[in-house]
């Protein structure tokens, strides 16, 4: 992956009728990159893919992919190619026939085509057997094999994917998103990757674009995302998180001062490079992640403890899942590791501690 740009989206804005979907969306993607667009239905990452594939024209604004102004650029001459959710395959075509039509619409060559669908077969680990085959008999990885080989046999610049995992089970999805980051690492293609799936974004993708009502509201690399949210709509969106009322009384160097009902903590002080941009003196929330809570006794070598009542547990196998109360009614959500036994019971009177290091300070808002 390289710094130069090779899709630059500047201003874009794209009205049906009076519903504003996109309002002024500004993006840079680096030749080489995996960026993944999230955010809640109906917040506009599926309209910006189709601006940027050129199957819709944007109501305003400036989309570039090398340099190129694309307005006006019908899709079929961008050099972009797109997967969907739904992937389209022709069923009376053959899987071989599937993968060459793009380059069959180019008028390359027979031989061409052969030996092109013979690399995206050997790319894509299908058996070459499968050439004959028609979709149906296919299962439903293997359908998405095909799918993204058709994609990429004609060598685009950009690969725009439209939540193409979505349909498949939680077993086969895992398998394929390996995959796709394996084709990713090997082809050296950009990809744009829109998915409801925020563990599929944090995986897979290089940078990731938050949007919310038709902008973009963050965008950064995954663990900036998860533990610097720049606001708490982000904070909540991108997994489950703890938001703790505080209250900024000072700042002072580079430390910033606060108090608290709720926690237990004898500096009340936390370094400014913890806190957001924009967040003053007054109300605030400290943000910590559930897997950075543990319990602790009261003279724990913590930060900051909270004393609370366990309310209810989940085991999920790999981790195991507790809530609990704080004596002034705070709800915590905490995360541990799963173990053959559970170290905090239903019911049970706890101590919860976290260091400061792991926290991060925000503006309250909405979440």
């Amino acid at each position: 992956m390289t710094n130069a740009s090779i899709l630059s989206i500047a201003d874009v804005h794209k009205s049906y009728g009076t519903y504003p979907a996109l309002k002024g969306v500004s993006l840079d993607v680096r030749q080489g990159e995996f960026i993944a667009l999230v955010g809640p239905s109906g917040c506009g990452k599926t309209t910006l893919l189709k601006q940027i594939a050129g199957f819709e024209d944007a109501t305003s604004g400036v989309i570039r992919i090398e340099g190129q102004d694309m307005a006006g650029v019908p899709a079929a001459l961008r050099p972009t190619s797109m997967v969907f959710q739904k992937l389209a395959l022709f069923p009376h075509m053959t899987v071989a026939q599937n993968i060459g039509f793009p380059l069959k619409l180019r008028k390359a060559s027979a031989a061409e085509i052969a030996a092109k669908v013979d690399d995206m077969i050997q790319l894509m680990e299908l058996k070459p057997e499968y050439l004959k085959r028609y979709p149906r008999a296919l299962s439903g990885g293997e359908q998405q094999r095909v799918a993204l080989a058709r994609s990429m046999i004609s060598s685009p610049k950009l690969l725009l994917l439209d939540e193409p995992l979505s349909a498949l089970d939680v077993k086969l999805k895992k398998v394929l998103q390996a995959e796709l980051k394996r084709l990713h690492r090997s082809v050296g293609v950009t990809f744009v990757h829109v998915t409801h799936d925020l563990e599929e974004a944090m995986m897979l993708a290089d940078r990731i674009c938050v949007m919310r009502a038709g902008r973009i509201l963050q965008l950064g690399e995954p663990s900036d995302i998860y533990y610097r949210p720049a606001d708490t709509f982000v904070a909540g969106f991108i997994g489950e998180t703890n938001l703790i009322p505080i209250s900024i009384t000072g700042r002072s160097g580079s430390e910033v001062s606060y108090t608290s009902g709720e926690i237990v903590d004898a500096q009340k002080g936390v370094a400014s490079s913890m806190v957001a941009p924009g967040v003053a003196e007054g109300a605030a929330l400290m943000m910590v992640r559930p897997e950075l809570i543990r319990r602790c006794d009261e003279a724990a070598a913590v930060d900051c403890r909270i004393f609370a009542t366990v309310t209810e547990v989940f085991t999920k196998g790999g981790t195991v899942q507790y809530r609990a109360r704080s004596t002034k009614g705070l709800e915590l959500a905490i995360e541990i590791q799963g173990t053959s036994h559970l170290p905090m019971q239903l019911g049970e009177d706890v101590w919860l501690g976290w260091n400061k290091k792991d926290i991060w300070v925000l503006k309250p808002g909405e979440a």
